[in-house]
């Protein structure tokens, strides 16, 4: 596998290359305006960017989110953005989101195989991986202050209208691929909805100035 100028590796690149910030509709862009603010906001004072991204179970779109956010990040080369994800509980990170990862050119490897499966997910030569397992938003690997909190999922976000230690808290939901599994169309909606949170990331940081 090759890296590029950007230092991702060269298919996760041109993934995000082929991504079209045009398909996103104006009502939508006004939902992610609120984390392009608090990210712009950061950048402009040089302070650090902390994001937890959470979800219900911690298993699918919070960890999608987490994953894209890093990983768009260093392709914009914004510096100082650490990304982290949780759940109201925690539950597992759910196989076919690693999959879904891995066709879009990720590096996983399983470091613990137990019922709650923790993984290296590797997105660049020289970055550190991300770590990705499930755990409660209030888990001692997640931040304590000064982050924003991304709830991903309207129950997430109707059940926490308080996230201690946010700074700011940002509702950006999605659907849930969850709805298709064990179905033909499995594989395909978990794509889907992969390139709609990476493909709205992607718009979020190309508006940053550094």
């Amino acid at each position: 596998m090759t890296t590029t100028q950007s230092g991702l590796f060269a298919e996760i690149e041109k993934v995000i290359r082929q991504l079209n910030p045009h398909t996103i509709a104006e009502e939508r862009r006004a939902v992610l305006q609120p984390l392009t603010d608090f990210i712009q906001s950061k950048v402009s004072e040089g302070q650090e960017i902390r994001i937890n991204f959470i979800c219900t179970h911690n298993s699918r779109r919070s960890h999608l989110s987490q994953i894209w956010a890093q990983t768009i990040a260093s392709f914009f080369q914004i510096k100082n953005v650490f990304c982290y994800s949780g759940g109201t509980e925690a539950t597992a990170l759910f196989p076919m989101v690693a999959e879904t990862l891995q066709t879009s050119g990720f590096q996983i490897k399983t470091i613990s195989g137990n019922d709650n499966p923790i993984y290296s997910i590797k997105y660049a030569y020289n970055e550190h991986p991300v770590i990705g397992f499930s755990k409660k938003l209030d888990d001692d690997f997640n931040p304590k202050s000064g982050f924003a909190a991304v709830m991903t999922c309207d129950s997430a976000n109707e059940a926490c209208p308080f996230v201690p230690g946010a700074e700011k808290r940002i509702p950006i939901t999605f659907e849930d691929p969850k709805a298709f599994d064990n179905t033909p169309q499995q594989a395909e909606k978990y794509q889907e909805r992969s390139l709609q949170i990476a493909t709205e990331l992607f718009y979020v940081f190309s508006q940053i100035n550094s």
